[in-house]
């Protein structure tokens, strides 16, 4: 944007190919700033960026920061990074992902959606209404809207949509007008000591919005609420499909193209958060039938060389891995496999047994080992994928719980198992999605 408002700004992204640090590095420079970054590995985050003019630099060293820039860095950053070493010893400005952020979606009037499970989706399903009913919408979403195959877009009209992380707590930094709570689980122990403390978090992300929107079990004093049967906005009548579902909202029948129970509530909350921004149920309504989904969210990516279906998720907390096992089951195959990837230590830890109920939903579960992520193993002693393995055969009542630490053992084991009919469910926020590309690289 030239003559934008951050055209006086030189941004170097530390991660760039983060999907929330790519996403943003996109809006920043068409807000007119000069944009650098770097990362260790190319990635479709990185091919992103770099399809918008951005080159990234692969690998971290303190030569690649640009004079005078401000860095930008994320929590996967750690302090021993040598490219914010360099910037600290010299004084530069350090900003966190999420004070950019709220920088940003402080320019127009703002939707922030979080909530432990269903920020993606509902960000996304937003996004695809405003935009299908002409009110182009600014966006940075923790996914690729597969729409618009981007996950992040300065767009001309009055509102910006973003997805508000509680992880680090970085959702506190964006301006919220309307402040979307899908729902309050516990998830990411290294930043809350409980679930008291959790809540009390997302009490102030809610206090400043003018108007307030809350799923089930969400309770906030003067808040919108939603539900199926139940809440302020109901789904009556949910017929829950193969790939979708069909309910009614205030006389309204809304047609849903992305499966399961807990796609209906996100949709719920998208409409209910479009209906503040001006686009109403009957408008609404007929725009979310278009909405195709969000990448690595029940994804399908194709079938395997004997004709197994293979679909891809990024679920990483157990209650968002039986919602996607629940969902996978309205296709009615006679074999559903789950391949799961535990994603960080300290969740595998607290976790596992929860992980292991959920799992036993599939007719065979296969478990490979943990993405550490910014985590290291030397920190965790006694804690690996086995865990999950364990518990999961614990609750598997007989069904089959293979153990398989490895992606490649993994690949082969199941590339010989696979059959027409069967369903296959890639489940992790790490890397297992390459597993799904490894199985149907030739059968797209």
């Amino acid at each position: 944007m030239s003559g934008g408002p951050f055209s006086d700004r030189t941004l170097h992204f530390v991660g760039i190919g983060g999907v929330g640090m790519s996403g943003l590095a996109v809006v920043a420079a068409q807000l007119g700033a000069r944009v650098t970054g770097s990362d260790q590995v190319e990635s479709s985050n990185t091919e992103r960026v770099r399809a918008r003019g951005i080159e990234p630099t692969l690998g971290y060293d303190a030569a690649n920061l640009p004079p005078s820039a401000e860095i930008v860095v994320s929590s996967a950053i750690s302090e021993s990074n040598p490219e914010l070493a360099a910037a600290r010893a010299a004084g530069a400005t350090v900003l966190h992902r999420g004070e950019l952020l709220g920088e940003v979606s402080r320019l127009k009037r703002s939707i922030a959606v979080s909530g432990t499970h269903g920020k993606t989706t509902t960000c996304a399903m937003i996004v695809h209404v405003l935009a299908a009913c002409g009110r182009d919408p600014a966006y940075l979403v923790g996914g690729e809207l597969r729409r618009t195959r981007t996950n992040a877009d300065w767009g001309t009209g009055d509102w910006i949509v973003v997805e508000a992380d509680e992880s680090d707590r970085s959702f506190l930094h964006v301006a919220r007008d309307v402040a979307v709570i899908t729902n309050v689980e516990l998830d990411h122990h290294a930043t809350y000591r409980s679930l008291s403390d959790l809540e009390e978090a997302f009490t102030e992300f809610a206090a400043p919005a003018d108007a307030r929107i809350t799923g089930p079990g969400v309770d906030l004093p003067g808040s919108l609420s939603y539900g199926i049967d139940s809440g302020g906005l109901r789904a009556n009548r949910l017929e829950l499909r193969p790939l979708g579902s069909r309910f009614v909202v205030e006389g309204v029948t809304v047609d849903l193209n992305v499966p399961g129970r807990h796609n209906a509530l996100n949709a719920l909350a998208a409409l209910a958060a479009c209906r503040v921004a001006g686009v109403e149920l009957a408008d609404a309504a007929p725009a979310l039938a278009g909405f195709a989904g969000t990448g690595r969210r029940f994804e399908e990516r194709g079938v395997t060389a004997r004709g197994a279906r293979v679909f891809d998720d990024y679920a990483h907390h157990p209650t968002e891995v039986r919602a996607t096992l629940e969902a996978a089951r309205t296709l009615g195959a006679p074999r559903l496999v789950a391949c799961f990837q535990p994603h960080l230590y300290s969740r595998t830890r607290e976790l596992a047994r929860d992980f292991g109920r959920a799992l036993a939903l599939a007719d065979l579960a296969v478990v490979v080992d943990i993405y550490p992520a910014r985590e290291r193993s030397e920190d965790f002693p006694g804690v690996s994928g086995l865990l999950v393995a364990q518990a999961t055969a614990d609750s598997a009542g007989g069904r089959p719980v293979w153990w398989l630490p490895s992606m490649a053992a993994a690949a082969d084991r199941l590339q010989g198992l696979l059959a027409e009919g069967d369903v296959l469910l890639t489940l992790g926020a790490g890397d297992v999605d390459s597993l799904a590309a490894s199985l149907t690289r030739e059968h797209p």
